[in-house]
């Protein structure tokens, strides 16, 4: 894997998913498979930070001014789902 900080969120998802097919394969020599669970580690953490950021990002976005949770309102044309 390249410098993590480099990659987007979507090329680590990828690179992790092609980690884990070869870890699967069975094909993989110990040491090699270790690596690769290295590398596995390695990108799964990166996706968790991206996907905690983007999170805390929506969070910030939801507030009112006042540092309230904003109520959703439905899209326009679509029912309400309220039970």
């Amino acid at each position: 894997m390249s410098d993590a900080k480099q990659q987007t969120f979507e090329t680590a998802i990828e690179h992790l998913q092609g980690t884990v097919k070869k870890l699967e394969s069975g094909d993989l020599s110990l040491e090699d498979s270790l690596a690769a669970f290295e590398e596995g580690v390695k990108l799964s953490r990166f996706c968790q930070e991206q996907l905690t950021v983007a999170d805390q990002r929506v969070e910030l976005l939801m507030k009112t001014p006042a540092g309230e949770p904003a109520e959703l309102q439905p899209f326009p044309g679509t029912a309400s789902q309220k039970s």
